[in-house]
C-alpha cells in the first residue's frame, strides 16, 4: 500500500473518541484487552472491535503471549509517526483523557505488585549465581564497552529475563526487543520497563529456538548468561543469526568452563560454561565470524567471558536439522 493511502486508512481509524483514547494508551506501554476495558469503562466485545480496527490499519500491533494479548503502537514508520502525531495533539488539559491515565497508573501498579510477588521467588536463585561471579556493575560496564558508543539500531536480547540489557543500551538503540519464554519473567521485565518511561524498547514472549522475529531484521542481539540453559546451544546461535542484517554484531555473555556441578541439578543448567573453540564452532556453524579475543572477568569460583561474532555478506549453504538453510558467512 502506498504511503498516502497507509496514511489515509490510518486517520480513518484514529477518527474516534474511544480509538483515540485507546491510542493515546497504547502509546504509553502495551496493555491487554482486560486492561483497556477497566482503563475506558467499556464492554470487552466493544473495546476488541475498535482493537481489530486499528490493527487492520496498522496503528496498533497486537502481540500474543500465551493465552493473553497485548497492543502497543506500531513500529511501522509511516504508521507509527501518524500514531504519535495524533496523540500529541491531544491537550493535555482534556479530563478524560486524564483519568485514562490515573486508571492505566493503577494497572500498572498492580502489574508492578504482581511482578515483584514473582521476582521474590526467584530472587534467591539469582543472587547465589551472582556470588559467584563477578559484580554486576562490573559486568554491565564490560559488556557496555564491547557493545561501543556508537548507535546500534534494532537491538534483540534473547532471554531477556528482566529486561536489564534493554534498560542499559536502551540509549544507544533505536528501537529494542527483549524474547523470553517465561510470562513471569516478562511481566517483571514490563514493569521495570515501565518504571523508565521509555516507549521505543519492549518484550514479547517466544523460544530461543524459534524467534518472533523476520529474517535480516535486527543489528545487534544479544545473549546474555541464557546459553548454559540450552540444550542445543548450535541451533540457538543459528537461529540469531538468521535475525541478524548484514553486517549485524552476536554478543554471548556466558559462564566459562567450570565444574559446578550443582548448578545443574538445582538451578537447571544444561551447560557448566563453556570454552572459546566450542563458541568459535557455534559461530562457524552459523556462518558468522569470531571477533577479537574474548573479554573475560574473572570470579570465583566462576568465570564469565564475552565472545562476539560478525554476520557478512557472502552466503553459503548450512545444514538445519534435516532442511537447507542460507546463511551469510564472513
Amino acid at each position: 500500500m502506498h504511503t498516502l493511502d497507509t496514511l489515509i486508512v490510518g486517520l480513518r481509524a484514529a477518527g474516534e473518541h474511544t480509538r483515540l483514547r485507546i491510542l493515546a494508551l497504547c502509546a504509553r506501554g502495551e496493555l491487554r484487552v482486560s486492561e483497556l476495558t477497566q482503563i475506558l469503562g467499556q464492554s470487552q466485545p466493544r473495546v476488541s472491535r475498535h482493537l481489530k480496527l486499528m490493527v487492520e490499519a496498522g496503528l496498533l500491533e497486537r502481540l500474543p503471549e500465551g493465552t493473553q494479548v497485548y497492543f502497543r503502537v506500531s513500529d511501522r514508520v509511516e504508521v507509527s509517526k501518524l500514531a504519535h502525531a495524533l496523540v500529541a495533539l491531544i491537550p493535555e488539559s482534556d479530563a478524560g483523557l486524564n483519568r485514562d491515565f490515573s486508571r492505566l497508573q493503577q494497572v500498572r501498579d498492580t502489574r508492578k505488585q504482581r511482578a515483584q510477588d514473582y521476582f521474590q521467588q526467584v530472587a534467591k536463585s539469582w543472587d547465589t549465581i551472582r556470588a559467584m561471579h563477578v559484580p554486576q556493575q562490573q559486568l554491565e560496564e564490560a559488556l557496555l564497552e564491547v557493545v561501543g558508543p556508537e548507535p546500534v539500531g534494532e537491538l534483540l536480547d534473547i532471554g531477556t529475563g528482566t529486561g536489564r540489557m534493554l534498560e542499559i543500551l536502551a540509549d544507544r538503540t533505536t528501537r529494542g526487543v527483549g524474547v523470553d519464554l517465561s510470562s513471569g519473567m516478562l511481566a517483571v521485565a514490563r514493569s521495570n520497563i515501565e518504571r523508565t518511561g521509555m516507549t521505543h524498547i519492549h518484550v514479547r514472549k517466544g523460544d530461543m529456538y524459534q524467534l518472533p522475529l523476520d529474517d535480516a531484521s535486527v543489528d545487534l542481539a544479544i545473549l546474555h548468561m541464557v546459553l548454559h540453559y540450552s540444550d542445543d546451544p548450535t541451533e540457538v546461535i543459528r537461529e540469531a543469526s538468521r535475525v541478524l542484517r548484514t553486517d549485524g554484531r552476536l554478543i554471548v555473555v556466558d559462564f566459562a568452563v567450570h565444574t559446578e556441578e550443582y548448578l545443574r541439578s538445582e538451578f537447571r543448567h544444561h551447560r557448566l560454561g563453556f570454552s572459546d573453540d566450542e563458541i568459535r564452532q557455534y559461530f562457524e556453524a552459523a556462518g558468522i565470524s569470531t571477533q577479537p579475543e574474548p573479554r573475560q572477568l574473572t570470579g570465583d569460583p566462576l568465570t564469565i567471558k564475552i565472545w562476539q561474532a560478525h554476520k557478512s555478506n557472502v552466503i553459503v549453504t548450512i545444514p538445519r536439522r534435516g532442511k537447507t538453510a542460507r546463511r551469510a558467512k564472513a
